[in-house]
């Protein structure tokens, strides 16, 4: 008996469990280490450039002096929240932003997906390149250089009033007249933009089964049917993600074309947020003024994208998450 408690049994090695979660990430690191080295990349751009500036907004709660450095200013809460809400501009800042939105949310955004089902229904490889390329072109060309185009035509003397004068009219004076800036906002973004907004829309009509498009057209569907009834079913998911993108974007106008076109004249239907920012917060030093307006422009947007998303969600189960 004493010689059977002597005895010892040698232990068996565990065997690692396949299905644990550790093992597997484990073993999915070792097989795409390359492709977690590039996501590394790409993730440590984002934190650096996109959250780690995040802690900037207490800049808006306080009394943000250089010189006294981030902490060293003194808190004053809301206060410039309060200066925004019972400024004399507040409404027409709102209105005009959310306007020029709207009005591309209605002319801009179905531009490129009208375009690209053209494009699709294109025989000609050669001419359908060089529609493609000649529509392109205009969003590579700087917003300086376009902004400059559009007052040197816009003038008085410029070509759009030479053609108008050499059929008999009087010249106008575009750039001068408030109610003309956001047709001109919308139209030069529209030609700028729509042909490279074509790139996702095309690359999804290709994943269009051809099958169905015999199918319609056996059974005597023209093109126009076969566009409605088939391609661009084909595409709603991605014209919806899109969609609830554009939406979560509806109360910020980029400053930079605003300021190159506008001038005091017309900043009755010209001067939006962002512009209003650039001009009363960063020229004039006023940091945490700007730094308030944005925050209060970012809660929007983003209230705005949770709504959106989940009305997606519920109506035609596409959604971002």
């Amino acid at each position: 008996m004493d010689d059977a408690k002597n005895i010892k049994i040698p232990k068996i090695p565990k065997t690692p469990n396949k299905q644990s979660f550790g093992y597997r990430a484990k073993r999915d690191f070792k097989m795409h280490f390359t492709i977690y080295m590039i996501a590394l990349f790409c993730l440590s751009y984002y934190a650096v450039f996109s959250y780690a500036p995040m802690g900037g907004i207490v800049i808006a709660f306080k009394n943000y002096k250089p010189m006294l450095g981030l902490w060293g200013s003194e808190w004053v809460g809301l206060r410039y929240f309060e200066q925004f809400f019972s400024s004399y501009y507040i409404f027409r800042l709102i209105r005009n932003t959310f306007l020029i939105n709207l009005y591309e949310l209605f002319w801009a955004f179905p531009a490129p997906i009208i375009f690209a089902l053209l494009l699709n229904e294109l025989t000609s490889m050669r001419y359908k390149r060089v529609v493609q390329t000649v529509t392109y072109l205009p969003h590579f060309i700087s917003q300086v250089i376009i902004c400059g185009i559009l007052l040197a035509f816009l003038r008085s003397d410029g070509l759009f009033n030479q053609l108008i004068m050499l059929f008999g009219g009087d010249p106008v004076l575009f750039m001068q007249n408030p109610g003309n800036f956001r047709t001109i906002y919308i139209a030069s973004g529209i030609w700028q933009g729509v042909g490279y907004g074509t790139i996702l829309y095309l690359s999804s009509l290709g994943a269009v089964d051809p099958q169905l498009l015999d199918a319609a057209a056996i059974d005597g569907c023209n093109r126009f049917r076969r566009i409605w009834h088939v391609t661009l079913p084909g595409i709603a998911p991605t014209i919806i993600i899109m969609l609830i993108l554009r939406m979560g974007s509806m109360m910020s106008v980029g400053f930079e074309k605003i300021i190159l076109l506008y001038n005091p004249a017309i900043y009755e239907t010209s001067d939006v947020i962002s512009s209003f920012v650039y001009r009363y917060g960063l020229l004039e030093g006023n940091f945490s003024y700007s730094a308030a307006v944005g925050l209060f422009n970012s809660v929007v947007n983003f209230t705005m994208l949770i709504i959106v998303n989940y009305v997606s969600k519920r109506v035609s189960e596409v959604s971002l998450w």
